[in-house]
C-alpha cells in the first residue's frame, strides 16, 4: 500500500493521463469525496484511487467509456436519488457509472460517502 503523499501523487498521475472528460470528471469526484469527511485518506491499492477510514470507503476506477466510483459496503448505504447504477448483484459493493453525459449529483455523492464513513465507524 503506498503512504498518502505517494497515493496522492499517483491519483494526480492518473488524473493527468485522462486528457478528456474522464479526467475533469475524475479530478471533480476527488474533491467531492475529499470534502465528505475530515478523517478521510486518500490511498493506492488495485492499480487505483482508494478512499479509506476505518476501513474502504468508495473508489475510483477509469474505463474506456467511464468512470466508476464503487461502494465497498454500498449494499448497507441508503442511496434515496437511486445512484447506484451497476453491482447491483454483488454480495456486499454497490457502484456508480458515469458517461460523459451523465450529471454528477454532488451532494448526493457526498451523502453517500458520509453515509459509508458512518457505516465504517459503526464497525468499530
Amino acid at each position: 500500500m503506498a503512504k498518502a503523499t505517494d497515493a496522492s501523487a499517483l491519483i494526480d498521475k492518473q488524473i493527468a493521463e485522462l486528457p478528456d472528460w474522464r479526467g475533469r470528471r475524475y479530478a471533480e469526484l476527488r474533491k467531492l469525496i475529499n470534502a465528505a469527511g475530515p478523517d478521510i485518506k486518500e490511498e493506492w491499492k488495485w492499480g487505483t484511487a482508494v478512499w479509506t477510514d476505518s476501513g474502504n470507503v468508495c473508489a475510483v476506477g477509469a474505463f474506456k467509456d467511464h468512470l466508476k466510483i464503487n461502494f465497498f459496503n454500498g449494499v448497507m448505504l441508503p442511496d434515496p436519488r437511486h445512484l447506484f447504477n451497476a453491482g447491483l448483484d454483488a454480495k456486499a459493493s454497490r457502484s456508480i457509472d458515469l458517461r460523459e453525459e451523465d450529471k454528477v449529483d454532488g451532494p448526493a455523492v457526498k451523502a453517500l460517502v458520509r453515509a459509508a464513513l458512518q457505516h465504517n465507524e459503526s464497525k468499530r
